[in-house]
């Protein structure tokens, strides 16, 4: 499918995928969505400990080398684990340029590593960030128990019900720690009914800039 570069409405860019009118990040702000959705939503509730934190949709890298960043003023230790069958290749990657969109240029070497390592291999990519990427379909997960939050980033079921079902959700579910949490950008009343069918406690929160709400789900 044909791809292209775009900026988005905080000036930092994102991935869209002309054939489905589908964006990587929010047309409105990829960096301001993912501050919003993952970090405030999300990171925010875990402060001076070590957490497991699992991506659904590794994507651009921008929600890992986000939390990446954040990780050292919240004295968090991360082991983070992104999933994506479909990698971003490396032309794309340079045009995003996020390093200089974060004002993180220092730390432009640890976000190309971030890409370049192998996959399927643990690797210490900063004092207190470990991570591993899986190149795998998301239904193929089959951890249990391992993690503290989720950051579920897939593509909106507009375009990929199948990833937003109950089937997804269960899985999601099975490898969330007791009282761990999942949040996302998606607020359809389908995804929130689909993950209260498999146990979850869901609450509606406000969203990030474009859209009125997004979803938290506990396990």
């Amino acid at each position: 499918m044909e791809r292209k570069i775009i900026t988005t409405g905080d000036g930092s860019k994102t991935i869209q995928i002309l054939d489905w009118d589908e964006q990587y990040h929010s047309k409105h702000g990829a960096v301001q969505e993912a501050y919003h959705v993952f970090i405030k939503q999300g990171l925010d509730l875990f402060r001076d400990t070590e957490i497991g934190i699992l991506e659904i949709g590794f994507g651009t890298g921008l929600n890992a080398f986000i939390t990446l960043l954040e990780s050292s003023s919240r004295q968090l230790t991360i082991n983070y684990c992104g999933v994506e069958k479909f990698p971003v290749n490396d032309d794309e990657l340079a045009l995003l340029d996020y390093s200089t969109t974060l004002n993180a240029k220092s730390e432009h070497a640890v976000f190309q590593k971030m890409h370049e390592v192998p996959w399927e291999e643990i690797h210490k990519i900063h004092p207190n960030f470990s991570l591993v990427k899986r190149r795998m379909d998301f239904s193929e997960i089959r951890n249990r128990n391992e993690f503290d939050l989720i950051y579920f980033d897939a593509f909106g079921a507009r375009v990929q019900p199948e990833l937003w079902t109950e089937a997804i959700f269960s899985l999601m579910y099975a490898a969330l720690k007791e009282g761990g949490v999942l949040v996302t950008y998606a607020a359809k009343g389908s995804v929130r009914r689909a993950m209260q069918a498999v146990g979850f406690s869901v609450e509606k929160l406000p969203g990030p800039p474009g859209k009125r709400e997004m979803l938290r789900a506990k396990k």
